[in-house]
C-alpha cells in the first residue's frame, strides 16, 4: 500500500506581519488590526478572507496510512511556532515520501505553507524535488511530482473531483454529510480567528483534526470508486478508522464516531 499523508491547515490573520506593512505600532491591538485587514480586504473583493501570503498557521493536523497502521494527530505543540509546525510538515514528506491527500490543498493549504514556509526558512527539498535532486529516485519526479496539478503525489480530492473547474467545486462539510459522514464539528474556519483569540487552540486542534479524518473518508470513497479498493477493501479501511477512533477517549473522536452513519 502507498503511504499517505491526509492533512489540512487553519490559520489566523498574521498580525505581526500585518503590523510591519502597515507601520502599526504595540499600541494598535491585534483585533484592531486584523479588523482593519479584514476592512481593507473587504473593500477589494466584497469578503474579508485575507490574501494568503497573510495567513497565518497555527495547526496542521495530519492522518497517517502506511503498512498496517493508521493514525491521526496534530503536529507539535500547541504553542509551537509557525515556522516549527511547517518545518514539521515537510520532514514528514521527507521521510516517509507519501502520496498527500487534501480537500483544496492546492487552492489553500500548500500555497499558504510555501509562502510561510519561505518567510520561515523552512528547509522542504523532498517537496520541491522536479526531478533533478539528488535522491536515488529524483528521476521519477520529473513525471509525478508534489508540484504539478496533474500529478498524483498530490492529491487534491475538490480539484480532481471538479475536473479542475473552479465553479465545479464542492464543500467538503456537504459531500462528508452527503456521504453519512459526521462533516465539520465545533467550528468552521471562520470561527477559527475568535477562537483562537479566546485562547481555545485545543479546540481548533480537534477541528482540524476532523476535518483531516472527513477528508480521508472521502479519499477512500474515492478509492472505491475509482476501482483501486474492492468493497470488501473499503469497509476494512472504514472498519480500521472506527477501530483507531475508538481507542481514542477525547471527545471529538466520541461526537465524530456518534455522528458517522454506518
Amino acid at each position: 500500500m502507498t503511504t499517505s499523508l491526509i492533512f489540512d491547515i487553519e490559520t489566523i490573520p498574521d498580525v505581526e506581519g500585518l503590523r510591519r506593512l502597515h507601520g502599526l505600532g504595540s499600541e494598535v491591538t491585534d483585533r484592531d488590526v486584523a479588523d482593519m485587514a479584514f476592512q481593507l480586504r473587504r473593500q477589494v473583493t466584497g469578503n474579508d478572507f485575507l490574501q494568503l501570503h497573510l495567513q497565518r498557521v497555527v495547526v496542521i493536523s495530519c492522518a497517517l496510512r502506511e503498512h498496517d497502521s493508521f493514525r491521526i494527530w496534530s503536529l507539535g505543540e500547541p504553542n509551537d511556532g509557525e515556522g516549527q509546525l511547517i518545518q514539521r510538515f515537510f520532514d514528514g514528506v521527507e521521510k516517509y515520501t507519501p502520496q498527500l491527500v487534501s480537500w483544496n490543498g492546492g487552492g489553500f493549504d500548500l500555497p499558504v505553507m510555501h509562502y510561510r514556509g519561505l518567510i520561515h526558512g523552512v528547509s522542504a527539498a523532498r517537496y520541491w524535488d522536479l526531478g533533478d535532486g539528488d535522491y536515488k529516485d529524483s528521476r521519477d519526479f520529473k513525471w509525478n511530482n508534489y508540484i504539478s496539478r496533474y500529478h498524483s503525489r498530490h492529491l487534491d480530492l475538490m480539484d480532481l473531483l471538479a475536473m479542475y473547474q473552479p465553479r465545479a467545486n464542492a464543500p467538503l462539510d456537504q459531500i462528508a454529510q452527503l456521504m453519512g459522514l459526521p462533516g465539520k464539528l465545533g467550528m468552521d474556519g471562520s470561527a477559527v480567528w475568535d477562537a483562537y483569540q479566546a485562547g481555545k487552540i485545543a479546540d481548533i486542534r480537534n477541528y482540524c483534526e476532523t476535518d483531516v479524518a472527513n477528508t480521508y473518508l472521502v479519499f477512500l470513497r474515492f478509492q472505491l470508486m475509482r476501482g483501486v479498493l474492492s468493497a470488501a477493501q473499503h469497509r476494512a479501511e472504514c472498519d480500521m478508522v472506527r477501530a483507531t477512533l475508538g481507542k481514542s477517549s477525547e471527545p471529538h473522536w466520541k461526537e465524530f464516531l456518534s455522528r458517522w452513519q454506518a
